[in-house]
């Protein structure tokens, strides 16, 4: 691990932000920290965290009790992201003319596919595509890029499935894939 506020020549640009919604996979408790050495940042940072807004105490409540996890249910929930990880790109990697990378430190990954527009595709997914009488739902990349352009052919899906979830997931995607081409 290297912390970018290490980076000689950033101490005054660097700023940390994380929170126990990501780091401890606690959905929706909208509790974090700032971390900076630039004093303006922290200052304006500071009168936020005075304001009369709180997160629900039950939040509070749990933000702390989070603060204590052991290392071994870090390890454990690695281990299990790993393994979907894996096993969602060498499913992806199956289909005809989609293209996916090795996310490193992510728990989705960016899948190009083999269509014009991923919009059109994610909408068409949802509206008119089953299997069985199930589909699945896909994010578009494009808004997850800066460049206006960027990501018009690729998904973000998230591996917060269980594994054979996201294989039969993977599995509907190809198969809606075949039918859109020919759509």
């Amino acid at each position: 691990h290297y912390s970018i506020m290490q980076v000689n020549g950033l101490e005054n640009h660097a700023i940390m932000i994380d929170s126990v919604s990501k780091r401890y996979s606690m959905c929706g408790a909208r509790i974090g920290w700032i971390a900076s050495r630039n004093k303006a940042v922290i200052s304006t940072a500071l009168k936020f965290a005075q304001a009369r807004l709180s997160p629900p105490t039950y939040a509070q409540i749990a933000s702390e009790a989070a603060l204590e996890t052991s290392q071994e249910y870090f390890d454990a929930v690695i281990e299990e992201y790993v393994s979907r990880r894996n096993t969602l790109v060498k499913k992806l990697q199956q289909i005809k003319g989609v293209t996916v990378g090795i996310p490193k430190g992510a728990f989705y990954c960016i899948a190009q596919l083999p269509v014009e527009d991923a919009d059109d595709f994610a909408q068409w997914l949802l509206e008119s595509f089953d299997m069985n009488g199930e589909t699945v739902m896909v994010a578009p990349a494009a808004g997850f890029y800066s460049s206006p352009g960027l990501g018009k052919n690729q998904i973000r899906i998230a591996y917060v499935l269980k594994e054979e979830d996201l294989v039969r997931a993977v599995n509907i995607l190809d198969k809606a894939l075949g039918q859109y081409k020919n759509a």
